[in-house]
């Protein structure tokens, strides 16, 4: 099969490689788009402390190929639309059984992340990948390939939506209007929220009307804190998602949120440094500022909902679909500031 292996940072090649055995329990998904997430272009740029050489993706879809033995033919078959829970996790620690998959203390020390024996990576810039069938998600055969490559994203930030308690009619502010930060607009729009967003850039102001955000901000031109409190009759928004990796901009998250709020840090910061926080008035005012990373198990499943009954059409943040043999102009792409989704194609 075809990989696009990242032999260093900024050093890849098309290779042809072994296609995985399968064991028992397992499907062969022949992969058709594939998105570029941020994560992808770090790797790229060599801004992470993951091993080399490694096959990049996570937000992947396809259909299976060939099944194992022990897969049940009765929920699964060959030409089905699927896509894969991507959090190697060990169903068997704290946070496992906890209910928080997405932060498994194992999943870390997959080879995902560091494999001194060959290549590392989720696998998903291929023309195949082996998953684990109880790891599938169906999808509608109505549901397009380019739909299905949002799922993963799109999950990342259904578990955003969903660490918060956003109640009809409250205000809801939204930091950075690149794909995840429209997307956030997107689901507290679905919540019965009025959202209001804090982006530089006009064409993203303008998108996000367009996708139903109530307000908007220019953080170039005014106080974005100022303002956010100046919309919301000085209290500041009931929710904050953060989603910019400028630790400064973290510090504001937390100061337009209004008494009794949260702050959800969506994004990591790049660089990791530390952020002064008026604890104070955290302390004082009842705010809550939490994280949000990579799904669970359950806001994957609700963003396979979300995208197969046609509830919510990420596609809108589509900014180009390429040949994944055009990887190097792919990859151009998707490290531009203004840009949004970018996807590579692997087949019909």
């Amino acid at each position: 099969m075809k990989a696009i292996i990242l032999n260093q940072p900024k050093d890849f090649s098309i290779k042809d490689i072994e296609v995985p055995k399968l064991k028992e329990d397992e499907v062969l998904i022949r992969i058709k788009d594939s998105g570029i997430c941020t994560n992808d272009v770090r790797d790229f740029n060599g801004d992470c402390n993951y091993s080399y050489p490694r096959i990049g993706g996570h937000e992947y879809c396809g259909v299976i190929e060939e099944m194992g033995s022990g897969v049940s033919t009765g929920r699964h078959f060959k030409g089905q639309k699927v896509v894969q829970y991507i959090i190697d996790d060990c169903k068997e620690c704290f946070f496992c059984k906890h209910g928080e998959e997405n932060i498994c203390e194992e999943h870390p020390k997959s080879r995902i992340f560091t494999n001194p024996d060959g290549l590392s990576g989720y696998g998903g810039f291929a023309e195949f990948v082996v998953a684990k069938a109880e790891d599938l998600f169906v999808y509608p055969d109505s549901t397009s390939f380019e739909q299905m490559a949002f799922t993963e994203p799109l999950a990342c930030v259904v578990n955003s939506i969903n660490r918060t308690v956003i109640q009809f009619g409250d205000d809801v502010a939204v930091i950075g209007g690149g794909t995840m930060g429209m997307l956030h607009v997107m689901l507290a729009k679905l919540k019965g929220a009025r959202v209001i967003l804090s982006e530089p850039l006009k064409e993203r102001r303008d998108r996000a009307l367009k996708l139903g955000c109530d307000d908007v901000v220019d953080p170039m031109s005014e106080n974005a804190v100022e303002k956010i409190k100046e919309l919301t009759g000085g209290r500041g928004a009931q929710v904050v998602f953060n989603t910019t990796a400028i630790p400064a901009i973290a510090a504001q998250a937390v100061e337009m949120t209004s008494p009794g709020g949260m702050s959800v840090m969506f994004s990591s910061m790049h660089p990791n440094d530390p952020v002064p926080v008026n604890m104070g008035a955290v302390h004082s005012y009842q705010k809550t500022v939490t994280g949000a990373v990579s799904p669970t198990i359950t806001s994957f499943h609700q963003a396979v909902q979300l995208i197969g009954k046609g509830l919510i059409d990420p596609t809108v943040l589509t900014e180009q679909i390429y040949d994944y043999r055009d990887f190097d102009k792919a990859i151009a792409a998707a490290m531009k500031p203004d840009t949004y989704k970018v996807i590579l194609r692997f087949g019909e």
